[in-house]
């Protein structure tokens, strides 16, 4: 049963890992390497996290063995000692009753994975000695680990608290809004500039030039429209002998084809994000307009052109959607806000007072404690992956919220570049020991901390080196995670983001002149793009209705023209073949002049713009032409 659990979570593990870099990375566009390299490193971290809840089952078991052993020992030598005297009686202990743990796994087995495991990450991020580098991992890795904890036991319960608020949230999504279009138009005008000096660099690099493999190579990485619209301006013909013009270096191609990734990964980013953003406030605007509702149904402003599936028919109905849109999502939000406000409020207290042993006041330490006394191996696994899964859901949802610059950060649906995927697995090699070593002490399985005589774990005893500097282990190790308080407050109040604003980064505060204007930004942005959207299906559905009526036209017709021509057949049987031919000469006329006519879809506007456009004649006209007029349906 143990070698099942310990596979089964394997397995689990990697699937998870897999998924999350499927999500946010690209299988076909990026290096195998990066992604190979991303994948392990986020299948090792979390394999500690699942793993680590079995480790300490296994620990308490072995100790209650150990137990054991000790007092058979000792009432051995009690009764040896007694054997002489008759008159005393031998003293009798009652051994404890040891219940094997259901994933238990046998001794041996856990120190070698553990070394595995952590030798594997940090050949990933450190190299070095092995005292210097585990004392300088978990310590970096701890100081890392405060800062990003710090801010996520706050800001995560805010997060689903304002969820509920649907006001403040369509405010702040009015406010993505005009910041995201305003990074939207840079990537547009970069993707402009890299592709005219591709362009000039194709132009002049022929095709019998030694460099015209590196040209190739960076026109494979630009967008589809572009390699048209290049590829018609080429002359295979001219030779690059013939004009005196310079030729760009080998290591301004270099260059030059890292522009164009950047360019173009920032461009699909940014479109990508956009029409999220958009389906994100067409939504929460439908949900504004529901809550009055009185026929309890919701109504959708774009429905989907899919036909539904068996799930809208039968369980998530309209009826069953309002509800939960309406009334009962806001109240789960504030429910889960609140009790996630009780985990964090319980994990800062217990940072606080691990170090505490005599007594106990550590609550996680104090639930495992209590488990201990009866051997309840699920209640303390179970325990553990609790409160192990909600630490790590602080400090990694911290993670994928980072921006370093705008350069590294994780972009859902495909959309995060190589560089930020290795800086994140770099990183969460880095926060994973010592937030795994960070509970151990907090549950006083760590013996350097709870400074009890009992056997460690098999995690300790691999990566458990902070007793090779002793006045950062009694010191550094004990007394910096109480820094966490001040952190705790330093985001509940917003400092780092009023801070941010006064030096012209634009952050959503509540009261503040710019988060007004953006917001009201942001509004006339979504009023635009939803009038564009709207014309568009209008016209889609003209389109489809006149289709329609036409089919059912040409099946009419067509109904009347086979009867006219069976009656035709019956009562002039003795036709010539000349007649019967150009009877079907006639019939195909009116077929083709019925095919041929197309919907006339007049509506008095101009035709809509799109990014990526066509003239009649197939020739690429600019991908950002409706810059120019971007206000003018305000």
């Amino acid at each position: 049963m143990s070698g099942v659990a310990l596979a089964l979570e394997v397995v689990v593990v990697f699937f998870l890992a897999l998924f999350l870099l499927h999500r946010y990375g690209d299988f076909r566009k990026q290096h195998r390497m990066v992604l190979f390299a991303t994948l392990l490193a986020w299948f090792l971290c979390f394999l500690i996290v699942f793993i680590l809840p079995l480790d300490v089952s296994t620990t308490i078991y072995n100790q209650c063995k150990t137990d054991n052993q000790v007092h058979l020992v000792a009432t051995k030598t009690v009764n040896h000692d007694n054997s002489s005297n008759s008159s005393v009686f031998p003293t009798q202990r009652v051994p404890k009753i040891c219940q094997k743990p259901w994933s238990y796994i046998p001794d041996g087995i856990l120190p070698v994975f553990w070394r595995v495991v952590y030798w594997t990450s940090q050949f990933l991020t450190w190299s070095g000695l092995r005292t210097i580098g585990i004392t300088a991992a978990n310590t970096w890795g701890l100081f890392l680990l405060v800062l990003l904890l710090g801010y996520g036991l706050v800001e995560i319960p805010r997060t689903y608290w304002r969820a509920s608020c649907h006001g403040q949230l369509l405010a702040k999504t009015y406010f993505k809004a005009a910041k995201l279009m305003t990074e939207k138009a840079d990537a547009e005008e970069n993707l402009e500039d890299v592709m005219e000096d591709v362009r000039t660099v194709n132009e002049t690099i022929k095709y019998n030039h030694p460099l015209r493999k590196c040209i190739d190579t960076i026109l494979k990485k630009c967008p589809v429209e572009y390699q048209e619209k290049m590829g018609r301006n080429m002359d295979d013909y001219e030779d690059f002998d013939d004009k005196g013009n310079p030729y760009p270096s080998k290591k301004s191609l270099v260059k030059l084809h890292k522009q164009v990734i950047y360019a173009v990964q920032r461009h699909n980013r940014t479109q990508v994000q956009w029409q999220i953003l958009l389906d994100k406030a067409f939504h929460l605007e439908d949900v504004a307009k529901n809550e009055s509702s009185s026929t309890h149904k919701f109504v959708h402003s774009f429905p989907s052109a899919e036909p539904p599936g068996w799930i809208s028919k039968y369980l998530y109905t309209p009826t069953v959607e309002w509800y939960w849109e309406c009334v009962f999502r806001r109240w789960c939000y504030r429910v889960l806000a609140v009790v996630l406000c009780v985990f964090s409020a319980a994990v800062v207290w217990s940072e606080c007072t691990f170090f505490s042993t005599q007594p106990v006041l550590s609550l996680f330490a104090v639930f495992i404690q209590l488990a201990e006394r009866d051997y309840n191996y699920v209640y303390i696994e179970m325990a553990c992956f609790v409160t192990i899964f909600f630490l790590c859901y602080c400090v990694y949802s911290t993670v994928f919220r980072i921006r370093v610059f705008n350069y590294y950060y994780l972009a859902p649906h495909h959309q995060t570049d190589a560089y930020s995927l290795q800086f994140s697995g770099m990183l969460f090699c880095r926060l994973t020991p010592p937030l795994c070593l960070n509970f151990l002490g907090v549950i006083h399985m760590d013996s350097t901390i709870s400074h009890q005589t009992r056997q460690p774990t098999a995690y300790t005893s691999i990566m458990g080196s902070m007793q090779v500097l002793s006045f950062i282990a009694n010191g550094f190790y004990i007394y910096y995670p109480m820094l966490i308080v001040l952190l705790c407050i330093a985001t509940y109040f917003s400092l780092g983001t009023r801070c941010l604003n006064l030096l012209g980064f634009q952050q959503f505060v509540g009261e503040n002149d710019l988060t007004s204007d953006l917001v009201d930004e942001g509004r006339e942005l979504i009023r635009r793009e939803r009038r564009k959207r709207q014309r568009t299906e209008d016209g889609e559905s003209r389109r489809r209705e006149w289709r329609e009526r036409n089919s059912e036209q040409r099946e009419r017709y067509g109904g009347r023209n086979r009867s006219a021509y069976s009656e035709l057949k019956e009562t002039d049987g003795s036709g010539t073949d000349t007649g019967r031919a150009q009877s079907r000469r006639d019939r195909s006329d009116k077929a083709e002049l019925l095919q041929d006519v197309e919907p006339l879809d007049f509506t008095g506007e101009e035709p809509l713009e799109t990014d990526n456009r066509r003239s009649a004649g197939g020739h690429y006209l600019s991908t950002s032409a409706s810059r120019a007029c971007i206000f003018d349906d305000v």
